[in-house]
């Protein structure tokens, strides 16, 4: 097996974040000079920071909390497909991918990651696509931008519909450079109480023979 590689956003003062959320921010609240032996840091952030899950609870009200989520979804083989400057994601280009039987599926879209800039727009996932996820195993999506939908929507469409079919949901990937093919990945969200969603630090290493 490879090494493995990083594909979450680092988490600095200045990143993109959802407009209306509460921007990322971290500072030492008191230094090693002021304590006389350690650095002590504090950060306060919307959860839906960088790379992150969103847990059920976020858009349905009864939905599972991030403490109830299953850490054996995160944890796990994983196949990575190219969608590279694609603005809509749909079955028909699915299927040109063998994804019977993949549990989690990792979508590259973009080749130029942008940290700082919170984009106007995201590819659209076709609304018959977690039906056609849920029939070839999937459980988990990953993708590499903000929201698996439209960046105005309300109703959240994609959300409801991948939650009826029980696949969660990975956003803000980092795999601009990164080629397409098995892996295996460690995404695991942060023990939350009550929480509806989490960041993650995202890693992925190649499989022996996981090419595209």
């Amino acid at each position: 097996m490879g090494h493995w590689i990083d594909i979450s956003q680092p988490l600095h003062n200045g990143m993109a974040h959802w407009p209306g959320d509460e921007a990322f921010s971290f500072n030492l609240s008191a230094t090693r000079e002021e304590t006389g032996s350690v650095n002590i840091g504090q950060l306060s952030t919307s959860i839906h920071i960088g790379t992150h899950v969103d847990a059920p609870f976020h858009f349905i009200e009864d939905g599972k909390k991030t403490n109830e989520l299953d850490i054996n979804l995160y944890i796990g083989r994983a196949k990575l497909i190219d969608l590279s400057g694609e603005e809509r994601i749909t079955t028909a280009l699915l299927d040109q991918f063998p994804l019977q039987n993949v549990k989690r599926l990792l979508i590259k879209t973009s080749s130029e990651p942008k940290p700082k800039h919170f984009p106007t727009s995201v590819p659209v996932i076709s609304e018959d696509v977690p039906l056609y996820l849920k029939k070839c195993g999937v459980e988990l999506i990953g993708v590499d931008f903000p929201s698996v939908d439209e960046l105005d929507s309300k109703a959240l469409p994609i959300h409801h519909k991948l939650h009826q079919h029980n696949i969660h949901i990975l956003e803000n990937i980092v795999v601009h450079d990164i080629t397409q093919g098995d892996y295996e990945l460690i995404a695991l969200p942060l023990r939350i109480e009550g929480g509806d969603g989490s960041p993650v630090r995202a890693v992925i290493r190649k499989l022996e023979g996981g090419g595209a």
